[in-house]
């Protein structure tokens, strides 16, 4: 029979002790990290040990947001042993987009992912940064769309609606229909673009897939449409959490253009 030697995490005990914690006052903060990121969790000092004796070795989504806030580091680079957590969703270079761990590799990093991506159990809801560009065919270059979305999400399915005046194209508001299969988002998009604007107030739609980075933060990908001649056009899409409150204020706060 043959075991897997369980390796200490020396690493997070090394950050901890830098930060002059015990491991109750360190799970102390992880609880309040995550009453201020808005999901609440249940640290404890067991779950501190378990870490650092290398007995649990991923962190789950809500817990590596709490660490990363506490310790102001990426969960990558607190020790944790799997190669999943060092991925990060990348162009590929050749038009797509690639979940990759570096030293894994692509088909590593893909199979691993669907282990330790943040599953459906984990809320995407919030205020998030939506960005996408586009090739003008008629203008010649290459443009940028931003907008702040809110998510809502009923199980597996996430609807993104912009905020009010929170478009870099004035009077262009944006939905997105998701459904979430563990580190993989498909779905569709509609923009209706300003009457006044350049496009006179066309209204665009299509198909967008997104991977979403074990942290759960930030899922990014590829969209698919049509242009002004009825022609198939692709481009980049990254969607960035900004907030996970939904309240009134920070609704408010948002409903402007992003910088």
């Amino acid at each position: 029979m043959t075991t897997t030697a369980v390796v200490p995490n020396d690493v997070l005990r090394a950050v901890r002790i830098g930060l002059r914690l015990s491991q109750d006052d360190f799970a102390k903060a992880l609880r309040r990290a995550g009453e201020e990121l808005g999901e609440p969790n249940e640290a404890s000092k067991r779950l501190v040990q378990r870490w650092e004796s290398g007995t649990s070795k991923t962190p789950r989504g809500v817990y590596a947001r709490a660490l990363e806030r506490v310790t102001g580091r990426p969960v990558e680079a607190l020790g944790f042993s799997l190669p999943v957590p060092m991925a990060r969703v990348h162009a590929d270079g050749t038009g797509g987009h690639d979940m990759d761990t570096g030293a894994e590799g692509v088909t590593s990093a893909a199979v691993g992912a669907q282990s330790a991506a943040p599953s459906v159990a984990e809320t995407f809801a919030g205020v998030w940064l939506s960005r996408y560009e586009f090739y003008s065919s008629s203008r010649g270059d290459t443009y940028e769309g931003k907008h702040y979305v809110v998510i809502v999400q009923h199980g597996n399915r996430l609807t993104a609606q912009s905020l009010p005046g929170a478009s870099s194209n004035p009077d262009s508001p944006l939905t997105l229909d998701l459904t979430v299969d563990r580190n993989v988002v498909t779905g569709s998009w509609v923009e209706q673009t300003a009457s006044d604007g350049y496009y006179n107030g066309a209204r665009y739609h299509g198909a967008v897939q997104l991977l979403v980075e074990p942290t759960g933060r930030r899922m990014a990908g590829k969209w698919v449409g049509f242009g002004k001649d009825f022609d198939v056009n692709t481009g980049p899409w990254e969607l960035r959490l900004v907030d996970k409150s939904t309240s009134k204020a920070t609704l408010e706060r948002y409903s402007r253009a992003p910088e």
